[in-house]
């Protein structure tokens, strides 16, 4: 088996036998001074240790992607794709099969070359360099591991092949294995660990290098639900600890908005919407995303203004909702969003002052545990999609059943507007009511 990269070409820092291994792995070598490039979005620990940190410091860009364009053929991969990825972040590139997430990844690893366009690692032009050249190590879904080799000799291989001493290669292994919690794996093989085990071995020869930027593609594809879900905890611990930079590539956006700090929502081949969780999920701003962020009830309507600080928006069957006034500017024809687990849903009573409401008939009910999930039909003949805890009503005889009549309500606040679907988009069809939905977030 040969292993992806060639290690023999990475710089060694001289060793440091007393310096903890996130230390080691954050720190410039001893004879070399400290670059001033200004603090991380979160400052590894051993610089508060130190009384290094420094007030109102910009946080510099690890990475950048100027206009980059990659085409197979007459297919654009990417397409004109500009991206900056702060020091010290935790950045996901997240889409569905064949959105360019991956091809993205490998040309910032340099395993894929651009057709046009500039990419920058520390400032430093690295378009048409090999990957052995670039301060970047990649930990991929198959993992890679040696089968005949120990956990030892796997984490060790390239300090091997730079032909590190012994005692620093012993010191910085075993660091590296207590970082990722695997202490006394030393002598197994690969057949005789898990496939969280073997992820951590991965993640723990990556990192042993010291590189600027760590890529990710996808390293918990292959585990079990449980098992992806302890490990998205864990990567977040282990980034936050040694603060070098991640970029994530996934197609699960609840993985996703677990443990990043940033997301780039990437749709063929450019990202349609960049920021963190909260932003993307609560507002997001095209019908792909809305439905690619979890469940989406999106409501055809036009936008008649603003009133008391509110937009007004009339929708299809005349009802009159509110959002934010900041979400409708500029705006006409739209789609009126909201989130599944934002709608009350009573037989009777007046909704809270300032509720967006709207009536409707029960058409299915299905109890999923945690929630029930509701399908109502409105007085348009729209099909509105509710998810309401099961608090008040915890067994099936409680629920509402279908055929009932039931109105929803919602708070303006939790309102978002994208633009109505055009000729050419098909992130849903054009309907006067549609709820989309890639995965719901539990």
């Amino acid at each position: 088996m040969r292993f992806p990269h060639d290690w023999s070409r990475f710089e060694i820092e001289p060793a440091t036998f007393d310096t903890p291994a996130a230390a080691l792995l954050s720190s410039p070598a001893p004879d070399t001074p400290e670059p001033q490039r200004g603090a991380c979005k979160r400052e590894p620990w051993w610089r508060a240790a130190l009384g290094e940190q420094e007030s109102h410091r910009i946080v510099p860009v690890e990475v950048r992607l100027s206009d980059v364009v990659k085409q197979f053929g007459d297919v654009f991969a990417v397409d004109h794709i500009d991206l900056e990825v702060e020091d010290g972040e935790f950045f996901s590139l997240l889409g569905p099969s064949g959105c360019g997430k991956t091809t993205t990844l490998r040309m910032i690893g340099g395993f894929e070359q651009p057709t046009s366009g500039l990419i920058e690692l520390h400032g430093e032009d690295v378009t048409w360099l090999p990957p052995y050249r670039r301060n970047v190590n990649t930990v991929f879904q198959n993992y890679a591991l040696f089968p005949h080799l120990t956990i030892f000799e796997n984490v060790a291989f390239g300090l091997r092949r730079k032909g590190v001493k012994d005692a620093e290669i012993k010191s910085r292994v075993n660091e590296m294995l207590r970082l990722v919690d695997l202490p006394g794996f030393e002598r197994r093989k690969p057949t005789q660990i898990s496939g969280g085990q073997a992820q951590r071995v991965a993640l723990a020869r990556a990192l042993i290098n010291r590189p600027g930027v760590l890529l990710l593609d996808e390293p918990l594809g292959a585990l079990d639900l449980k098992l992806r879900k302890q490990m998205q905890v864990e990567l977040k611990r282990i980034q936050q600890e040694v603060g070098i930079t991640f970029i994530y590539v996934t197609h699960d956006q609840e993985e996703a908005m677990t443990m990043s700090d940033r997301i780039a929502v990437m749709n063929r081949g450019r990202y349609e919407q960049l920021g963190d969780p909260e932003t993307l999920y609560e507002r997001p701003t095209t019908r792909f995303v809305a439905g690619f962020l979890g469940a989406s009830n999106l409501l055809g309507g036009t936008c008649q203004g603003t009133d008391n600080g509110r937009g007004v928006i009339k929708l299809r069957d005349d009802t009159i909702v509110f959002a934010p006034a900041q979400a409708v500017y500029g705006k006409v024809d739209v789609d009126v969003g909201i989130r599944p687990e934002k709608i009350r849903i009573q037989h009777e009573g007046a909704p809270p002052d300032g509720y967006n409401q709207l009536g409707g008939k029960v058409v299915d009910a299905s109890y999923i545990g945690v929630s029930t999930q509701y399908l109502v039909e409105t007085s348009s003949g729209a099909r509105v999609i509710v998810y309401e805890q099961n608090i008040e009503r915890t067994v099936h005889g409680s629920l509402f059943k279908p055929g009932e009549e039931v109105r929803l309500s919602w708070s303006p606040d939790h309102t978002f507007v994208v633009a109505a679907p055009n000729a050419t988009e098909d992130a849903a069809p054009a309907m006067d009511t549609v709820a989309i939905q890639e995965e719901p977030i539990a």
